[in-house]
Formats: C-alpha cells, sequence, structure tokens
C-alpha cells in the first residue's frame, strides 16, 4: 500500500475527531421545539438580522430559551447581494454600516464578546472587486467591534465560473485577515444528503480542508446541485421528531457551540 500522503493523514486524522450536528432555519422554530431538537443537534442557527427571502426576524429575543435548551449557537448576518452594492465606494460604505449593525444586535442578544457572527454570503463563484470590498470592510468592521469574523459561503466548484470555490477565493484575496468558513456543499458525494449520523463527518471532508462548519443538506432539496441525494423527504430535509414537519438546513462543526456564542 502507498505510503498516506501528509494531506491525507490530516484529513483522517480530522475525521477521527468529534464533530457535532448542527441545524439552521429561517423562522424561530418555537420554544416547544427546542427540548426535541436538542435530542439530535448540538447547536443552531441564530440570525441577527432578516433571513433571505425574508421581511422579518422571529429569532430575536430567544437568546436565552434557546441557550438553556443546551444549544450552542451559529449567529448569522444576512449580507447584501451583487446588485446592491453598485461601487466598491459604496460597497465599503455598506460593509462598514451593516458590520455595525451586526455587533449591535449582537450586544443587545446578550452575545459574548469574541462571538463569531458568520455574515451570509448567498452568492457564489468568484467574488467580484465590489462584493470583496462589501466582505472585507464587515469583517474589518466586526473585529472592530470586539467581535470575531466568519463567512458562510460556497464550498463548491462554480463550473461556469472556472471552477473556483467561493471560501477559497475569500480566504485567497483576505489579506492575513482572520475568518472562520462556514461552507455549503450539499452534492453527494461528499454530503450524505439529508441524513443525521451519530458519528458526523469532518468538515475537512466537504472539500475545503480550513473549514470549521460545512452545510451539507439543505430544504428545500437543490436539485441542480443535490440531485443525486436520494433521502430527502418530498424535496425537504425534515428535523426528526417534530409531527408537523419543520425543514431545515444541516451542519457538521467542529464545535458543539460554532460561534462561541454561549455565555455557560
Amino acid at each position: 500500500m502507498a505510503a498516506m500522503t501528509l494531506a491525507g493523514a490530516a484529513l483522517q486524522a480530522q475525521s477521527l475527531a468529534s464533530s457535532y450536528l448542527g441545524l439552521d432555519v429561517n423562522d424561530y422554530p418555537g420554544d416547544s421545539n427546542l427540548k426535541t431538537l436538542h435530542q439530535t443537534f448540538s447547536y443552531t442557527g441564530y440570525w441577527l438580522n432578516s433571513p433571505p427571502g425574508e421581511k422579518t426576524n422571529t429569532w430575536l429575543g430567544h437568546r436565552p430559551a434557546v441557550e438553556s435548551a443546551g444549544f450552542g449557537f451559529l449567529v448569522l448576518f444576512n449580507g447584501r447581494l451583487y446588485a446592491q452594492l453598485k461601487t466598491v465606494a459604496n460597497a465599503t460604505r455598506l460593509g462598514q454600516l451593516d458590520a455595525k449593525a451586526a455587533a449591535a444586535t449582537a450586544r443587545r442578544e446578550g452575545f459574548p464578546g469574541a462571538t463569531i457572527i458568520f455574515l451570509d454570503q448567498e452568492q457564489g463563484g468568484r467574488m467580484l472587486p465590489e462584493q470583496k470590498a462589501y466582505i472585507y470592510a464587515w469583517v474589518d468592521g466586526i473585529t472592530a467591534g470586539g467581535f470575531r469574523a466568519g463567512v458562510y459561503c460556497s464550498g463548491m466548484a462554480a463550473a461556469d465560473d472556472g471552477n473556483v470555490v467561493t471560501a477559497e477565493d475569500i480566504r485567497e484575496h483576505a489579506g492575513g485577515r482572520e475568518i472562520a468558513y462556514w461552507v455549503t456543499n450539499d452534492a453527494c458525494p461528499p454530503a450524505p444528503g439529508c441524513a443525521f449520523p451519530r458519528r458526523p463527518p469532518s468538515p475537512a471532508e466537504s472539500g475545503v480542508r480550513f473549514a470549521e462548519v460545512w452545510q451539507f443538506a439543505q430544504s428545500p432539496q437543490r436539485k441542480d446541485m443535490a440531485a443525486r441525494c436520494t433521502n430527502y423527504n418530498g424535496g425537504n430535509c425534515n428535523a426528526p421528531g417534530i409531527a408537523a414537519g419543520l425543514p431545515i438546513d444541516v451542519s457538521t462543526a467542529t464545535s458543539a457551540d460554532p460561534s462561541h456564542g454561549r455565555t455557560r
């Protein structure tokens, strides 16, 4: 048998380390569902502003209940789309404003200093100059505000954009900034599809070796990306134990509290 490469050995070592399942969903699932959800999931997404496609944010004010139920956090701020940025100067200004808003909301919600706040970057492929200006201005603003910055972005190669992986593109041009990466890759393989394994895969198995969190299932199922995944239920990934049905996104992380947002 050929000797294992250093990269292969590192991946295997990370795979053997503990990984933890988490969920994220746009709407707060309700206090009554927290106990059931915590039987499967160690942490949950927590929005600081309105999630993509939503006009309101139903998570605000629920941090104490979520923490009391035993959950860790993935703290999220929904970022701007390219069409909103217009110019590099405007993108920088918006990044600074949004970082101040995210930090202020995180403080009001009771998240401790140094909590990682993830910027939701919905658009993938190679980041254009305006997008990079926005992201890095936001990262700098979050850091200046006493928190740590993360980015939620694609961990998949964009076939229509030179096979660029968004997470790698952002990291390559970050200028030494400290950023935590939460990547999405819901293609089977490497994703297990809509599954809740007792021993979750390592985030590095997403294909992005530096990822701290890997979102491997989304609701609704993305037919263009996750067509080979056969274990979705009616096009969604539903949380176990919720009789009424609760479509969720599922992640694996290297920590039971990936944002380090717990206070106890």
